[in-house]
């Protein structure tokens, strides 16, 4: 079996359990450490000539990461595609095992069983906070309902207050973002890298959560130590007044 993954989250994955089935894996695929695979571009334009060129037996695709044009552009060429699509942690867990068990895992990872228990029962704010969860500044975009990470803040105790909003990621003037009256702002360091001075100032009076990206919307290894690095950063929130 020879695998090329667009996705970085499923790179770590394939990478940490079956290291020798990764032929190839995108610009941005980070992890694991020392990662010695071909690369191929990038997430959303990846060269799909060196993609061919490793003669993969399938390559790992996700709805959110990558372009539906490269995924049909894949499978005219004849390659096998498998385009995941994890919208809770549960659906997240049975995806990944799913996978894993197809790519030849004997057993199920131990990160992977360590993330079932860590998300069994999560570590949860001691009282549940309305928030905003904007992941771009420029123009404005905020997490909205039916994706993998509101669902991820859910079980932590936060309520997104975009999460019956029709679009998934909705787009609003800051003005718009004030006029919701969040109690909590959730600011992730990716896609766009929220950090202290950049961010909550454009929420005064607010407290303003920085969290750590990789593990809000990543679904593999990083699954398990995510419900106790995020409870962590939630419950330590920075204000600015």
């Amino acid at each position: 079996m020879r695998v090329v993954s667009l996705v970085p989250s499923l790179t770590e994955a394939v990478a940490l359990t079956l290291p020798g089935v990764l032929v190839g894996a995108t610009d941005w695929c980070s992890h694991p450490a020392g990662l010695d695979v071909a690369r191929v571009g990038g997430t959303k334009y990846p060269d799909l000539d060196r993609v061919r060129a490793l003669r993969p037996d399938l390559v790992l695709l996700n709805v959110e990461e990558n372009r539906r044009e490269d995924a049909e552009a894949l499978r005219a060429a004849g390659v096998p595609v498998r385009v995941t699509y994890p919208r809770t942690v549960p659906g997240a867990l049975t995806e990944l095992a799913e996978l894993l068990a197809e790519l030849g895992a004997p057993t199920e990872p131990a990160w992977l069983r360590d993330a079932r228990r860590a998300w069994a029962e999560p570590p949860r704010l001691a009282a549940a906070r309305r928030a905003i969860v904007p992941v771009w500044r420029r123009p404005w975009v905020v997490l909205g309902g039916d994706t993998f990470a509101s669902d991820m803040l859910r079980r932590l105790g936060v309520v997104n207050a975009y999460d019956q909003h029709p679009e998934r990621y909705p787009r609003h003037s800051l003005a718009e973002l004030r006029d919701v009256e969040p109690e909590l702002v959730v600011l992730p360091d990716e896609p766009y890298r929220f950090t202290a001075e950049d961010g909550p100032e454009a929420f005064p009076g607010v407290p303003c959560a920085l969290l750590s990206g990789r593990h809000l919307t990543w679904y593999g290894p990083s699954l398990a130590e995510a419900p106790a690095l995020l409870a962590d950063q939630l419950a330590r929130p920075v204000r600015t007044d």
